[in-house]
């Protein structure tokens, strides 16, 4: 008996104290609690990832026939050299310049006022289209190359696409460019000087607005002006073929009439 005692006591010091204290009704004696620990372990829920996964996000059917239709187009065939170009609103019988007044970018400002000065020194009628003033124009220019990053200058000579920079010096340099301005028609004395009305700048103030771009209307209120571009200018009917030449002709039929 005392010895059981002794063996009892040695086992009470061989426990340490920091030894978790399990409950009396656990049982060691069988795996099952553990097993059945591990299959609920197996079975809780994972936390939600993306990664490896595809959304597959509902497409409405308006949608999905603009795309369809829209990977069929056949894209926008960029205009060659010399090829017939449609401008709009041009006089195809004379000469259509796209460039632009602003000096943000240094290179690009000499080169379109190198090649403004060479065509300036034929004295012919030139429709000249600066980006700065009106942002139409570069829609256009959009329009005609089929994309959005056109360098400037661009020359148009009797509905046909000219060039840059690079050819209208080279044209110069062999004096083809004046065989093809010489086949044009012969301009007005208008269009030989600088212009008294816009002092060159092609563009005059509308005075619907007075270059506000916005007009007064007694059932809509305050609206936008709709003769002028946001920034409230109009194309000087003097300098712009066009304008003049429609002007012209009906005041004609307004003769004819009387």
């Amino acid at each position: 008996m005392f010895s059981n005692w002794l063996q009892l006591r040695r086992r009470r010091h061989q426990i340490s104290p920091d030894s978790p204290k399990w409950p009396r009704h656990f049982s060691c004696s069988s795996f099952k609690d553990i097993q059945n620990l591990l299959h609920e372990d197996d079975s809780s829920p994972k936390p939600y990832s993306l990664q490896g996964q595809i959304i597959h996000q509902p497409r409405s059917p308006r949608i999905h026939g603009c795309i369809s239709n829209a990977s069929f187009l056949p894209p926008m065939p960029t205009p060659t050299l010399f090829s017939t170009v449609d401008i709009p609103s041009a006089d195809h019988r004379g000469v259509v310049l796209y460039y632009t007044s602003l000096r943000i970018i240094r290179k690009t400002f000499e080169e379109c006022k190198s090649v403004r000065s060479i065509l300036h020194t034929f004295r012919i009628k030139m429709d000249e289209r600066d980006l700065s003033m009106d942002s139409k124009f570069q829609d256009e220019l959009q329009t005609i190359f089929g994309t959005k990053k056109v360098l400037l200058p661009k020359v148009f000579i009797g509905g046909r696409y000219i060039g840059g920079v690079k050819e209208i010096k080279q044209l110069q340099e062999n004096d083809e460019l004046r065989m093809l301005i010489g086949a044009l028609p012969p301009s007005d004395k208008i269009f030989d000087e600088i212009c008294d009305l816009c002092r060159g700048w092609r563009f005059v103030m509308c005075v619907r607005c007075n270059g506000s771009h916005k007009i007064f209307l007694a059932k809509y209120g305050f609206t936008n002006c709709t003769t002028c571009n946001v920034q409230g200018l109009i194309r000087c009917v003097s300098c712009f073929p066009m304008h003049r030449r429609r002007n012209l002709e009906s005041s004609g039929r307004v003769k004819c009439m009387n």
